[in-house]
């Protein structure tokens, strides 16, 4: 028979095998900027902040138009003044990835973005691979090297630098091969960036994610993809989480079971989310998205 005393912890032990089971690693939403780029630099974020979005991802574009009629630190005080935690950043710079004649130019433009986004107290950077040449063997030897070398850069500015796999890309489209090349990078400020639309969209397979290393990845894409033929899919034709195919539960949980513990961002390109009321898409995104986090267990 059970003591009294065995009986009490009982339902303590149950709760604490539950909590195993569901996974200890939560996950935050963010937005990215390029989801409602049409409303600008202050606009998307004051919607975004009034619908109870916390993390935001920033973008190059818009804070250049801000910065056609303001400053640096007037960007800061919206982030600052909204309580808004900024979680990563684009770049706008492509081609650092590739070799190419270019890149000693595209490096320039790297730190300077780099030096620009540090002041806004992000930590995270990164920048597609959207190449559309052919490449040799050789060349991704190099891209691993590329990538050390953006890595080097990064941490100067207390960054990280992260490559995003791109469903078309030539370079850098599979999951496989982001992994293989940021390992060979050997940097600590160097990370893969998983893109849910692209991963799921693009060549890589639902197993793929067995390959990743707890702690590897440095930053997540939240989206889903449309149910319709793969061929017509394209840059803008990307869901709210809950409203496509993808399997995004075994994904979150996948990323869970890697202890990926950081923000999982959205990022949308339709006008019907771009150039709508920040408000409304934000809360629309907080609706669906964080029911797909809560079955997956990671909200």
């Amino acid at each position: 028979m059970l003591s009294r005393r065995s009986m009490l912890l009982t339902p303590l032990a149950l709760a604490a095998l539950r909590g195993a089971a569901d996974g200890a690693t939560k996950m935050t939403l963010a937005l990215h900027q390029n989801t409602s780029s049409g409303a600008g630099y202050r606009g998307s974020l004051e919607g975004w902040s009034r619908a109870g979005i916390k993390n935001v991802e920033l973008t190059n574009t818009l804070l250049d138009g801000f910065l056609k009629t303001d400053s640096l630190p007037a960007a800061k005080s919206v982030l600052t003044d909204l309580g808004l935690t900024p979680v990563s950043c684009a770049s706008g710079v492509f081609g650092i990835w590739e070799p190419g004649p270019n890149r000693p130019a595209l490096l320039d433009n790297f730190k300077k973005r780099c030096e620009q986004f540090a002041a806004l107290g992000l930590t995270r950077i990164y920048s597609p691979s959207a190449a559309m040449q052919r490449f040799m063997p050789d060349d991704f030897k190099t891209g691993a090297d590329n990538m050390r070398e953006v890595g080097e850069i990064a941490k100067g500015f207390g960054m990280t630098a992260m490559v995003e796999a791109t469903r078309t890309s030539t370079f850098v489209s599979a999951l496989p091969t982001m992994l293989k090349m940021t390992r060979e990078a050997a940097h600590p400020n160097m990370k893969p960036l998983l893109d849910c639309y692209h991963f799921w969209s693009g060549p890589s397979k639902l197993e793929d994610l067995d390959l990743i290393r707890p702690g590897e990845i440095g930053h997540v894409h939240f989206q889903d993809t449309p149910d319709m033929p793969r061929e017509l899919l394209d840059q803008t034709s990307r869901f709210i989480a809950g409203d496509g195919v993808a399997p995004l539960v075994q994904i979150l949980r996948k990323l869970s079971d890697k202890g990926y513990a950081g923000a999982l961002s959205v990022e949308l390109f339709l006008p019907k989310f771009s150039q709508s009321d920040p408000f409304e898409v934000a809360r629309e995104v907080r609706q669906k998205s964080e029911a797909v986090m809560r079955r997956a267990g990671v909200l």
